[in-house]
């Protein structure tokens, strides 16, 4: 397809794929607008080329494209999910874009020389911070930040951590329940940087690193905690922690299966450099493989003998069973006939029907509050004709969950 630079950007082509695709989930939203189309004005009036702008929190790629659609190549691109790099692949070579964004991890290659950066705001102050502070540290001294939300996701503690590394800081009108922050004029930083930070869990043995972009940051939820209980009854083998998370499971494991070959991976690039600083806070580094991966899809077939699961039940900021359902897929898929997934899950979803039917066999081994341990042992004749996710979209019998 060729876009025509003289028409409006056809941001409603974008598709989230291979992320999980239904009618309340789409690929971009007026935020992105906002900021793409004041990032075109923004690099015309001060003469910027591609190569002078960052792009942070691009969820599937609208806002790199809208920039190459006005001829800005070279443009350095963030974004967090693996889903999301694989939409943007996907997204600029069905717009004939491919190739002329540069993906970056947040880091000093991101950033040098940056004077434009483009940020689609995160939900955690965490994520925020961090990403503020990698700004003020490696962008130039002239640099500007445009960071746009949606209104009913902002908070005044988002200005204050802009504020914290930035001298000036200022708000514009909201449009279309969108609003942007301009920060400019980076402040002095620490000497090291603010994360990844640690915290040691004598309770369960472990220290737990994160990154800003970290699920519960170095916390321990509870449904993990409740699922550690079990590593002892788990048998030793191949084993997988799949949505790793912080690394807590796949960690735990490690320390508990000395022989055991490990593989920990999670979508969320924040996820992965958190779990690698786990690993090596615990000893175990060595030994266990952190892999950013969307649902294990680089792990070849019948590779494992254990998977334990802790599934998310959000895509964003929306509440949905897609992510849940699509790791049950993947751990259906990795697993050797008579292998185990130790999942555990909020107790009202009640998944066991749906393990069951994907998986195999499943029997709860144990409650605890809201929260739920189940074991599940793979047969050769479970998860055909399941349906819902078998081609990655994430379309068809997924359902939407309330959570309380």
């Amino acid at each position: 397809m060729h876009v025509d630079p003289a028409r409006p950007f056809p941001y409603e082509i974008l598709r989230r794929f291979p992320d999980v695709e239904a009618p309340n989930l789409q690929a971009w939203d007026a935020t992105d607008r906002l900021l793409g189309e004041r990032g075109v004005a923004e690099a015309a009036s001060r003469s910027l080329t591609g190569g002078d702008i960052a792009v942070i929190g691009d969820g599937y790629g609208a806002l790199a494209l809208r920039l190459a659609a006005a001829g800005l190549s070279g443009v350095r691109v963030h974004q967090d999910l693996a889903t999301g790099r694989a939409a943007l692949e996907r997204n600029a070579a069905a717009l004939g874009f491919k190739g002329i964004q540069r993906p970056e991890e947040l880091g000093p290659e991101l950033l040098d020389g940056a004077r434009l950066v483009l940020h689609q705001l995160p939900r955690g102050l965490a994520e925020l911070e961090e990403i503020a502070d990698a700004v003020a540290r490696w962008a130039t001294p002239d640099v500007q930040v445009i960071a746009g939300g949606r209104v009913k996701h902002m908070t005044l503690a988002m200005n204050d951590v802009l504020r914290s590394r930035f001298a000036s800081v200022r708000a514009e009108l909201a449009v279309q329940k969108s609003r942007l922050l301009v920060a400019e004029g980076p402040l002095p930083v620490p000497e090291r940087p603010p994360f990844p930070v640690c915290e040691r869990h004598d309770d369960v043995g472990l220290t737990l690193c994160a990154h800003g972009a970290a699920f519960a940051g170095s916390r321990l939820d509870p449904g993990t905690r409740l699922l550690l209980g079990f590593v002892d009854r788990m048998p030793a083998g191949d084993a997988m922690d799949l949505g790793c998370g912080t690394g807590a499971l796949a960690a735990e494991y490690a320390l508990a299966h000395p022989t055991a070959t490990v593989v920990a991976t999670d979508r969320s690039a924040g996820a992965v450099r958190s779990a690698r600083a786990t690993m090596e806070a615990n000893g175990v580094a060595s030994r266990v493989a952190v892999e950013h991966d969307d649902a294990a899809s680089s792990r070849a077939e019948a590779s494992a003998d254990v998977v334990l699961l802790n599934p998310p039940f959000h895509l964003g900021a929306s509440v949905h069973a897609g992510a849940a359902l699509k790791l049950f897929d993947a751990a259906a898929r990795v697993l050797r006939p008579g292998g185990e997934l130790w999942a555990v899950y909020n107790t009202h979803l009640d998944y066991r029907q749906r393990l069951k039917a994907t998986v195999g066999p499943t029997s709860v081994q144990g409650r605890a509050g809201k929260f739920t341990v189940t074991r599940s042992v793979r047969t050769p004749r479970a998860g055909h004709g399941r349906g819902s996710q078998g081609d990655g979209s994430g379309q068809g019998n997924v359902s939407e969950r309330t959570i309380t």
